[in-house]
């Protein structure tokens, strides 16, 4: 008895152990959000367990009165809970006792808790295991000194008829479902000769024996009538209909417990998904296996990803939640290596899914990793190695990089490559690293690259740079650019509506100086003081030579100038649009002093620059301007958060400071209204207004943790 009493402390005390180390952090991580607060809540599978096809992410509904918490995936419907207590139907969040708050929120995982009903208390985890596996956990306790009656229906709601019941599996209690899956999508359509399945099958389970299940047409309400029925009808049945073929609108589980005071029960539901190509068997093996696992392990994997970060004590709640949701976002979006990569890579957006350059690298995006690397370091710069791995031999980083390769969209048989924000991101990730191999591996690949630029966006050698003729994607800055743009309106011929090519352009040429910069800063710590004066010589040449051909001293502002003569039109057009681009002298350190005082001015003139949410892409007295965001890839008015960034950082370098906190404020405004609003990361966001609409969920705005970290250093 002694030694079976010892064995039990030992095992005890050795299961303390982890416990106490990963405290610090859990109490960190730990929050209370409700429906109002500033939270994203779009969850993918981590990283080890994702793939770039077949890949599903789910958006959490928790803040919603009209309905129950959900959990939904692009294209691939809603899975959510009705519960029914003694009788009671409680359909959805308005009627809970206590609304939902959420304790924990990872990446990958959410934990919240709350009452739907009186005495019953409950703990859901919604978990995302992996691109095809996605559960949701309850336990369930009984609070009261009364027995209660507990029943839980989880819906799989496709709100169309595609769903089609091929069977019910009676000895693994689930739904076996066919639907179609269109690639279409607003903005940007997924290839169908990629990898995306549009025929799937669904497998939608729990991890108790059900007590019935059912498939029905209609919606919610209908299905409130069935689970309540009549007191007094002939027909009453505490049954679901059994259906296990045909067309629906969606499918029911049916569990329940006799629960007794101070008993606690655990229901779990889960959701699989694959091809129909793919064995069915298969797919209920692979649910079927992590029906019981503990979730314990994957949520001590999230503490243990969380240590690194910095743990700041913000002055407000608000403030963490941002900071804590941008690097959600960040990791939510990161595929392990496949096809033609070596290193993990990451996807813009996971949910919604884009087709546009889904699970492929462009630079402009790869400034994220500035703040994804206090989270994950080896991961920030293996996405970075992605780029170095695929880079072309003549130095060419190409306009996106990733598991099918380098692509590099050729026009007038001239590659495209994209902004060049490369030995800057490298620079900021060793800071924070400190890996001297990367380090030395990111500068010979960053010196290759900057030599292709030269070479190749500097045509007529006068020391100033041009974009490439695929200009409109290769400057990043694609819609609505009253300089770049021909007229007005949005057309989509490139040659005729971007004439980004005939000009020396500001914003390329200060993005090399910024290059050049980080170079000498990278050979510096690399013992290369021949090579660091060799770019800090360039980087102050070519500054001059902005500050000679650039600069108009009437107006106290940069411009991009003719590539003919240097002068600020273009045939009939004005090209002295002020933009957010000529604050980028302040980034890139090539403005002197007094320039930089009355670039200030500028900026903080409420007419012009200094709005609510930031700092518009163009100014708001300019004819063009508009802080109306109704669509993708607007730059006549819209904050772009990386941008703002990059302004953020030009204040601080010039010792404005005051300033720059005041931009974070309202950076961190823009976020922390639309987070609380509909628990979003947006693309863009309005200057002025609370409404937009732009595809959500860009990676690039984690660059918001980096900013918090900035703002809050000791």
């Amino acid at each position: 008895m002694k030694i079976i009493n010892f064995l039990f402390l030992f095992i005890l005390y050795s299961l303390s152990i982890p416990a106490q180390q990963f405290k610090p952090v859990e109490d960190y991580m730990r929050i209370n959000a409700k429906a109002g607060d500033p939270l994203y809540t779009t969850y993918a599978a981590a990283m080890a367990r994702s793939q770039l096809y077949g890949d599903k992410a789910y958006k959490m509904d928790y803040y919603s009165d009209c309905r129950p918490i959900s959990y939904s995936s692009d294209h691939a419907g809603t899975m959510f809970c009705i519960w029914k207590v003694d009788e009671v139907v409680i359909p959805r969040i308005g009627e809970y006792l206590k609304k939902p708050a959420v304790r924990f929120s990872f990446p990958d995982m959410a934990i919240l808790e709350y009452e739907p009903f009186s005495d019953i208390a409950v703990k859901e985890t919604f978990f995302v295991y992996s691109s095809s596996i996605a559960l949701v956990d309850m336990e369930i306790r009984n609070t009261g000194k009364i027995v209660h009656e507990v029943a839980v229906y989880p819906i799989l709601e496709t709100g169309n008829d595609s769903l089609e019941v091929i069977r019910y599996e009676n000895q693994s209690d689930g739904y076996v479902t066919h639907r179609y899956e269109s690639p279409y999508r607003l903005i940007s359509s997924l290839k169908t000769e990629y990898g995306y399945p549009l025929k799937v099958t669904d497998y939608f389970t729990a991890s108790v024996k059900t007590s019935s299940h059912g498939a029905y047409s209609g919606d919610m309400n209908d299905f409130y009538n069935i689970v309540k029925t009549d007191f007094y009808s002939n027909k009453r049945t505490d049954s679901l209909n059994m259906k296990s073929d045909g067309f629906n609108d969606f499918i029911a589980l049916h569990l329940k417990k006799r629960l007794k005071p101070g008993e606690t029960v655990s229901f779990r539901y889960l959701r699989g998904f694959q091809d129909q190509k793919e064995d069915a068997g298969r797919l209920i093996h692979s649910v079927d296996s992590v029906k019981n696992f503990m979730l314990r392990t994957y949520y001590e994997d999230n503490l243990i990803l969380y240590s690194k970060i910095p743990r700041i004590q913000f002055k407000n709640s608000s403030d963490k939640l941002v900071y804590i949701s941008a690097f959600n976002l960040a990791r939510s979006c990161m595929y392990p290596p496949s096809g033609k990569t070596r290193y993990n890579f990451y996807s813009f957006s996971r949910n919604p899914l884009w087709g546009w350059g889904h699970g492929h690298q462009v630079l402009h995006e790869s400034l994220s990793m500035m703040a994804y690397v206090y989270l994950d370091p080896v991961s920030a710069q293996g996405s970075q190695r992605v780029y170095m791995e695929q880079q072309r031999e003549d130095g060419l980083i190409a306009y996106r990089h990733g598991p099918r390769g380098l692509q590099d969209y050729p026009h007038k048989s001239v590659s495209t490559t994209s902004a060049p924000f490369f030995s800057w991101i490298n620079l900021e990730l060793y800071k924070v690293s400190a890996d001297k191999q990367f380090l030395a591996d990111a500068y010979t690949s960053g010196c290759r690259y900057t030599d292709w630029l030269i070479k190749n966006r500097d045509t007529d050698q006068d020391g100033t740079f041009e974009w490439g003729p695929y200009g409109i994607i290769e400057n990043v800055r694609d819609w609505y650019n009253a300089v770049f743009q021909v007229s007005a309106e949005r057309y989509l011929d490139v040659d005729k509506e971007d004439i980004s090519d005939e000009l020396e352009c500001l914003d390329l040429t200060l993005m090399m100086i910024k290059e050049a910069r980080s170079l000498s800063k990278m050979a510096g710590f690399l013992g290369k003081d021949e090579e660091k004066q060799k770019w800090l010589s360039f980087a102050e040449k070519t500054s001059k030579l902005v500050n000679e051909r650039m600069w108009d001293d009437s107006t106290g502002f940069y411009y991009s100038i003719n590539k003919k003569d240097h002068s600020f039109s273009f045939m009939t057009r004005d090209l002295k649009r002020q933009e957010i681009i000529g604050f980028l002298a302040l980034w890139a350190e090539a403005a002197p002093k007094d320039r930089a005082a009355r670039l200030v001015r500028t900026l903080t003139d409420t007419t012009k620059f200094w709005r609510k949410y930031g700092v518009p892409t163009l100014s708001a007295l300019d004819p063009w301007y508009s802080p109306y965001v109704d669509y993708c890839c607007k730059w006549n008015g819209p904050v772009w958060l990386l941008w703002d960034y990059m302004v953020y950082d030009g204040l601080k370098l010039y010792g404005y400071n005051e300033q720059a906190r005041q931009l974070s404020r309202k950076m961190t405004d823009a976020v922390t209204v639309q987070l609380s609003k509909n628990h979003n990361y947006w693309e863009s966001y309005s200057p002025d207004n609370e409404v937009l609409n732009s595809p959500p969920n860009y990676i690039w705005d984690a660059i918001m943790a980096k900013l918090l970290i900035e703002e809050n250093k000791k």
